[in-house]
């Protein structure tokens, strides 16, 4: 007789005090395996070629009876069709388990784990949440092979209609470079993010917010005494004008690449991947040996306050200008300090514009096709830094 949910809820009674496992058929080779300890499994027994074999096909109560009945009139029409319902169930299975590793997801997450070495922390962390964000919910789970342009266009249209028109061509570029990976990997042939440049249209560059007028400069210096936080982001803010390094490169500068005899600064540009070198004027040395007795004995020069082990917050310097009163979106913000210096080393100090780039650790090729050498103008770079100093103790005086 076939099963009915009251059938079902006694001989689950009736196996627990029984203590063995019971079998309720249905028809057409569908029965219930109930055992003593609370299990209910949905079996389809039938024959291939003479073999008779079984067919797991749901638990009970999350497949219900009718659902049951379904799945076994399902299987039976493969075994109709020549089939075999159990090889048919695996392949299906086989094809998911693939379809997940080849999702898009699974393959960025793959590309992202084999950069990771190459990249800033803050660079793939950035990366990782703009795809987390803007790309995985739409695109993550779709096999890599299957996602056409039109797909990827309406991603970056839905970034680009938010106003982030920037991180719409940011987005397309390391999807396409996701792409690039798989068609390494093998698991995709082309990279139709590739026929997207010039979908969005172009970003408007911004500038970062500066001051280039001397008289301000002095007035910030001037401020920048009074300045109640801890003594490393001070000092932290008074070598950023006076090193106009970038951002990120200051907070992460390690005591082991300063020489402080030497008076130089020794490290990795971070946006060119080249060795960099900064003369540091004696304003800098005098800050960095003052410094040096409260963070010395660590990694980094400036450590983050949760933790020595790790640099001070890429948001601290701006932080600070804020606490000061300054506003980092239209006044001056951490990166402002190169366009400062570079207007004004220019325009008021008469500095040649080569020397100003390669301080900036800029890729500007020479007449000899040059992009960039650590060690060019040195002599003018240590005599440029050293006339900056005194010119920005001479904007404070006044």
């Amino acid at each position: 007789m076939p099963i009915t949910d009251v059938a079902i809820k006694n001989a689950i009674k009736t196996a627990r005090v029984a203590a063995k496992p019971l079998k309720l058929f249905d028809g057409g080779g569908l029965f219930l395996h109930i055992t003593p300890a609370g299990g209910r499994y949905w079996r389809l027994k039938y024959r291939v070629a003479g073999k008779e074999k079984l067919l797991a096909i749901g638990v009970y109560p999350d497949v219900g009876l009718a659902a049951a009945r379904k799945r076994r009139d399902a299987a039976r029409e493969q075994l109709a069709a020549g089939l075999d319902p159990s090889e048919t169930k695996k392949a299906e299975q086989r094809a998911a388990r693939l379809a997940a590793d080849n999702s898009f997801e699974a393959v960025a997450r793959d590309w992202l784990e084999e950069r990771k070495s190459a990249v800033e922390p803050a660079q793939h962390t950035k990366t990782l949440a703009r795809l987390v964000n803007d790309v995985f919910p739409w695109l993550g789970k779709r096999p890599i092979t299957e996602i056409d342009a039109p797909e990827i266009l309406a991603v970056l249209k839905r970034i680009d209609g938010r106003g982030a028109r920037f991180s719409a061509h940011r987005v397309r570029s390391e999807i396409s470079r996701v792409f690039r990976y798989a068609i390494k990997e093998g698991k995709a042939k082309g990279d139709p993010a590739k026929d997207l440049i010039g979908a969005i249209p172009p970003a408007t560059p911004t500038h970062f917010a500066s001051i280039t007028d001397p008289t301000k400069v002095g007035e910030m210096l001037r401020a920048f005494d009074g300045f109640s936080g801890t003594f490393p982001v001070l000092c932290a803010l008074k070598l950023a004008p006076l090193l106009f390094v970038r951002p990120g490169e200051l907070r992460q500068a390690k005591w082991e690449e300063i020489d402080l005899e030497r008076a130089e600064w020794r490290y990795r540009v971070s946006k060119t991947k080249t060795d960099h070198l900064v003369p540091l004027a004696s304003q800098a040395i005098a800050i960095l040996r003052e410094l040096h007795p409260l963070t010395g004995s660590g990694q980094y020069v400036f450590p983050g306050a949760r933790s020595a082990q790790r640099p001070m917050s890429e948001a601290a310097i701006n932080a600070a200008l804020r606490r000061l009163g300054y506003d980092t979106r239209t006044e001056i913000t951490g990166h402002g300090f190169r366009a400062m210096a570079r207007t004004i080393l220019h325009e008021e100090l008469h500095q040649k514009p080569e020397v100003i780039e390669h301080q900036l650790a800029h890729s500007v090729p020479d007449a000899l096709g040059a992009a960039y050498n650590r060690t060019r103008f040195i002599k003018e770079r240590r005599a440029m830094m050293q006339a900056w100093g005194n010119y920005l103790d001479e904007l404070k005086r006044n």
